[in-house]
């Protein structure tokens, strides 16, 4: 990005209104309009759903009007991202605003990674209540301390009652003490402890005198023997904004906690979601549950450890239910498939076109007890039991961990499992893997759809703004995280046009049944070993999958010059970026369905040249069509919906990878007929050109491949881009 110089604020051309929370000279072109309309719909309690391409400044954008009404009506602005790099932009233009306008901004992450003792979140939860009581004693023991030092002074002084009401306080002592002996012994965290103990008013004062990082609030406390993470909760009160992930906001347990460590009830609450093409499936995620036949196997040791008489109710449950998982997908797994069974979880179809999913008939098969509804209603209550009295044991330190209660998690799922088959939006699953002990199973109440987890969401903040550079069709959008009515706004790539190519290069179509051809091979190979061998400098090249560019880099590594680079399985992604943008004649070959294609940028020298090669639909498994099914459902439009426009944007993301400046130059090539403006009119339904947006549209050149080299060499000889002379076609 350009160097931008900080002045005191910009003021609108035609309101004349100063936002003091701009920090730079002027915006970028379109990002005037975009503030004032999302200040407006803020002002109206309206979502906002706003796409915008590399360089119209999204975030500040976004930050500006939310800060300055948050200012305005007593608001708290939260940013989140599903992305780690754009944390650290976030946390770069909360700095650059804060020099400007005093702003208290924090970035929050879960205890896992700000934890010094590295325990989970039921532990540390038990490790603060007792470090707490313990505290709670010491005072109170001071206090009782004191109180019969007055008393014996006043007994000495001959007041009648006083060496009574000594000894009143003296048996309230030693049962302090005797408390104190029980605290110390059990488990406390010593770091918690001098968070309570210790002055920490210098803390907060260095907490609000910068943006501070997860990571420098951990090294602080480190270093003071305080807990970092406990210190940061307590000050969140006092925040403008707070930088955190999706999960505090998505998930509804983790977000009731988040907004109340804020201080604040969601309608005070305007939250921004970066990258928010992504809300879709990580809310869907957070919607899904899933039961480990480890875990039901624990649950049945618990149970019969037990001496409660609720086990024999709650073992007909559970070992029903187990003895049904492993039936289901041993009769799924065809002969020799087992044996094939590998680390990763492989999805078995469980689901019936009508009626009840196999899992759940040969679970009430299995089922022998009296009633299913009560039975699990008593291990609901046993699981209940058992995890308060191993919450008790590790409070006392009887234990060394916080055990978790296996049967109350058992209990939870086949209540909700039995649950989710009367609904709509749920897909029954079973996969199983490969572990230590062999091959286990998972159940998995699939959610499809994901509006159930974002449409209360929204409805309860005051508003939400959605953004990212591939947000469009925003109809879609809205139906798909039930937005009611959201304002909408999409600023394209503002950047001197000239200064890029976009062409649709008429390659034969990838589809599936001829991508092992000769010909379609020698076809796209050849295109390729123009595109990189025209390019001044690195070249990225996306494909459908990682087998189609373990496929491609074999069949032109040999015969470049320049250095191939091969994403796969088992490498660190960032080596491979690093290294790659060290070089200077470089081409990597990735999938599009990888993490290379968004949150990792290219900038300037790193690449020049981007190819997407064919058109990258993702494999339609069971999971894919239960989606399609229930969006074909809901809205009569389940193949646009969960398929193609989920591609469409995927091939965005990655062309936006380059061309993120305006001073920088660069090409884009999509390597498929389907592409080109032939397909739209001979192809029909297999043609993608028209699900792209006008604008972008407007760009795409359709050429053939024997001419993509002439044009590429045109286009950056016009640039003087190449190092010495240019490669001769």
């Amino acid at each position: 990005m350009p160097e931008r110089v900080r002045i005191p604020a910009i003021v609108a051309a035609d309101s004349q209104r100063a936002w003091r929370f701009f920090p730079y000279e002027s915006p970028y072109e379109n990002q005037r309009a975009a503030i004032e309309r999302i200040h407006d719909a803020l002002d109206e309690e309206r979502d906002v759903l706003f796409e915008g391409a590399c360089g119209t400044g999204k975030t500040l954008s976004a930050l500006v009007p939310a800060l300055e009404f948050a200012r305005e009506e007593d608001k708290t602005v939260v940013i989140t991202t599903s992305v780690h790099q754009q944390m650290r932009q976030f946390v770069a233009d909360a700095r650059a605003i804060n020099q400007h306008e005093p702003l208290k901004a924090t970035v929050f992450k879960g205890k896992a990674s700000m934890c010094h003792i590295g325990v989970d979140y039921e532990e540390c939860q038990v490790l603060r209540d007792t470090t707490k009581n313990l505290v709670e004693a010491e005072s109170e023991k001071r206090e009782l301390e004191a109180a019969q030092g007055d008393l014996l002074d006043a007994s000495q002084a001959g007041e009648a009652d006083a060496a009574e009401a000594r000894s009143a306080v003296m048996d309230e002592l030693d049962a302090v003490e005797d408390e104190l002996d029980d605290l110390r012994d059990g488990s406390i965290c010593e770091h918690y402890y001098n968070n309570l103990t210790a002055d920490t008013e210098e803390f907060y004062g260095w907490l609000a005198a910068d943006v501070r990082t997860p990571e420098e609030v951990y090294d602080y406390a480190e270093r003071e023997g305080l807990c970092g993470y406990e210190l940061l909760k307590d000050g969140m009160e006092a925040m403008d904004l707070v930088v955190c992930n999706y999960h505090h906001i998505l998930d509804p347990n983790i977000r009731e906690q988040f907004f109340r460590w804020l201080g604040r009830d969601p309608e005070d609450i305007i939250t921004v979601f970066d990258e928010a093409h992504n809300v879709e499936g990580a809310a869907r995620e957070h919607a899904t549950r899933t039961l480990t036949e480890t875990t039901l196997d624990s649950a049945l040791a618990e149970c019969e450890d037990a001496d409660d008489p609720r086990t024999e109710k709650a073992t007909n449950v559970v070992s029903a239910f187990r003895g049904a998982l492993l039936s289901t997908y041993d009769d799924k797994l065809s002969f020799g498939a087992r044996e094939r069974v590998g680390e990763d979880w492989e999805d078995l179809e469980v689901a019936n076109p009508e009626g009840r999913d196999d899992l759940t008939l040969a679970f009430l098969d299995a089922y022998t007890g009296q009633g299913i509804e009560g039975d699990v209603e008593a291990a609901l209550a046993l699981g209940a039991s058992l995890d308060r009295e191993y919450d008790r044991k590790y409070r006392d330190g009887e234990t060394q961990v916080r055990k978790e209660c296996q049967t109350l998690q058992v209990a939870r799922f086949v209540e909700s499992w039995l649950a989710d088959g009367t609904v709509g939006g749920r897909h029954p699953v079973v996969s199983v893997r490969r572990g230590p002990e062999g091959v286990y199973g998972r159940a998995e109440s699939f959610a499809s759809i994901p509006r159930e987890v974002t449409e209360p969401l929204f409805e309860s903040l005051h508003s939400t703004i959605l953004m990212s550079a591939t947000l469009r069709p925003f109809e879609v959008t809205g139906d798909v995280l039930g937005l009611d009515d959201p304002e909408t706004m999409a600023y394209g790539l503002t950047f001197p046009e000239e200064r890029r190519r976009t062409f649709a290069v008429d390659t034969p179509a990838l589809f599936a049944r001829d991508r092992d051809e000769h010909e379609v091979q020698e076809a796209v190979t050849d295109a390729l070993r123009d595109a990189v061998r025209f390019t001044p400098g690195n070249t990225l090249l996306f494909f459908p999958s990682y087998s189609e560019a373990e496929r491609y880099h074999d069949r032109l590594a040999l015969s470049l010059s320049a250095t191939s680079y091969l994403d796969e399985a088992g490498k660190s992604v960032e080596n491979i970026r690093d290294s790659f943008v060290d070089d200077d004649d470089g081409v990597l070959f990735t999938s599009l369905w990888g993490t290379l294609t968004e949150g990792v940028s290219f900038d300037g020298d790193d690449a020049h040249t981007v190819v997407v090669v064919g058109v990258p639909y993702p494999h339609l498994d069971d999971r894919l069509r239960a989606v399609e099914d229930a969006y074909d459902a809901a809205f009569d439009a389940g193949w646009e919906y969960a398929v193609e426009i989920p591609t469409i944007r995927k091939t965005r993301q990655a062309l936006g990878r380059v061309l993120r400046s305006p001073e920088e130059i660069g090409v884009r090539a999509l390597l498929d007929a389907r592409y080109t403006g032939r397909a739209s009119r001979e192809m029909g339904k297999y043609a993608v050109r028209e699900s792209f947006p006008d604008e972008e549209r407007a760009e795409i050149i359709d050429i053939d491949p024997e001419k993509l080299k002439f044009a590429m060499l045109n286009f950056y000889t016009d640039f003087d881009a190449y190092d010495g002379a240019p490669p001769t076609p």
